[in-house]
């Protein structure tokens, strides 16, 4: 073959490529640039974070980093760039941020706005647990939180013994007020949303949804059980680390729940675990549309679910449809999450008056069929050993990059971890932590 001919073969094959990586690159733009937009504004406008610090610290990987950032603290936006793509976030008052996709998407955005109902005044106070025990549990707190024993970057850590506070540190610049993202410990609430609006006579978990999209093929038989087991069957990839489903439904869709439940049958539902986000957000989407209005649809949120716990000031951010993103997207206190779990550890009663109807904090701890012990409805399980050093009836909440509410009923303990603690080589020791709560005990 002559030299010119190999040349030119050499050539095309370079352009190909390029074009190729530029295609993909093209792909990722959302992600990159929405990601960035969407936390950086939520840690701004909800937790009064300072934006460098956000910048430095929870968007400094991959090309995230490479973002060039904007925050209007007039207009309440922030603007991220990177090459030749750009993403605009927007934050409202009570409903949090919300990433703005589609044509004009602010002002359809702004045109759903209404007024949400009014926080009711006080709220429950959680009061100290033994000084004694404290005093133990205060070493540990201060090798978490400012030395690192642990490993990670956490912000907040609360710990209730009996009921009672007996372990509290935050971050520097954060405080017992701090409202702090949940990631997919958002995913429990909504169990509890389910498991309110079941007690109400709304909901039959165990029936087929009367989904229209589903309703001619076999996707039909799926039931918010096997949704909420991670058994729904959909096809879904959770990897976070690339194009795939999570990403493109979180930073570039407007109806997250939508998107996720056009998604085909890949399994007999019921019959194979794996970790979906996407079936959270079918399942809020699915709540809404049992409303009349979308005023309904928020007040029963706050009056059934927030209001009961002692939760004041709330964000559970929507997307551009207007549904709350039940996956993801909650902020509330780290002394909420500690309410939250507190609240799970009494069998669904509050300051013994009972909130979730009876039975369902059993079923929401018993293992779905596929997942080896290791998953219930929405919480984590440890009947599989994944905190060996810990009792085997603990249950925990668990979000990305470590949030962490674990429920130790045998222990009548519950312990929040919240921060920016990613795998695979800076997340938190867990098992070793609450080794030493326990021991400290």
């Amino acid at each position: 073959m002559k030299k010119k001919s190999i040349l030119h073969i050499v050539l095309v094959l370079l352009l190909a490529a390029v074009l190729g990586g530029c295609v993909y690159l093209n792909s990722l733009m959302p992600i990159i640039t929405g990601y960035a937009a969407k936390n950086l504004a939520s840690a701004v406008f909800v937790s009064g974070r300072e934006p460098a610090d956000v910048e430095a610290l929870d968007l400094h990987f991959s090309f995230i980093k490479f973002t060039r950032n904007r925050v209007d603290f007039e207009n309440h936006t922030v603007t991220s760039r990177f090459l030749w793509s750009k993403s605009t976030a927007l934050y409202r008052d009570g409903y949090g941020v919300t990433l703005l996709r589609g044509r004009k998407a602010k002002e359809r955005l702004l045109a759903q706005s209404f007024p949400l109902p009014p926080e009711p005044a006080g709220s429950e106070s959680l009061q100290p647990g033994d000084s004694a025990t404290s005093a133990r549990l205060a070493p540990i707190a201060k090798a978490l939180v400012d030395d690192h024993v642990y490993n990670g970057t956490p912000f907040a850590f609360v710990v209730l013994y009996k009921g009672a506070i007996v372990a509290e540190r935050y971050r520097t610049g954060m405080t017992e007020d701090t409202r702090l993202l949940s990631w997919s410990m958002g995913k429990s609430f909504t169990n509890a949303l389910v498991g309110l609006m079941t007690g109400d006579g709304l909901l039959d978990i165990y029936a087929p949804m009367d989904i229209p999209q589903w309703k001619d093929d076999n996707r039909s038989a799926i039931t918010l059980n096997d949704l909420m087991q991670m058994q729904s069957g959909l096809e879904w990839n959770e990897n976070y680390g690339n194009r795939s489903d999570v990403n493109l439904m979180l930073h570039r869709e407007e109806d997250m729940g939508l998107f996720a439940l056009s998604k085909p049958l890949m399994a007999k539902p019921g019959t194979h675990w794996y970790y979906s986000s996407g079936s959270t957000n079918i399942i809020m989407h699915y709540l809404r549309g049992k409303f009349a209005s979308d005023t309904e649809f928020w007040s029963y949120i706050r009056s059934r679910l927030f209001t009961p716990l002692g939760i004041r000031n709330a964000c559970f951010e929507p997307d551009m449809s207007g549904t709350p993103v039940g996956s993801s997207y909650l902020y509330v206190t780290a002394r909420d999450y500690a309410r939250f779990g507190q609240m799970y550890l009494d069998d669904g009663c509050v300051a013994g008056t009972r909130i979730l109807p009876e039975g369902w904090v059993d079923y929401s701890v018993t293992p779905a069929s596929d997942s080896e012990g290791g998953y219930g409805a929405f919480f984590w399980l440890n009947q599989n050993k994944s905190c060996p050093d810990v009792p085997e009836d603990m249950f925990s909440c668990q979000g990305h990059d470590g949030q962490e509410i674990y429920i130790i009923p045998s222990q009548d303990l519950v312990v929040v971890v919240l921060g920016y603690s990613p795998k695979p080589d800076r997340v938190i020791d867990f098992n070793a932590l609450l080794r030493d709560i326990i021991a400290a005990l």
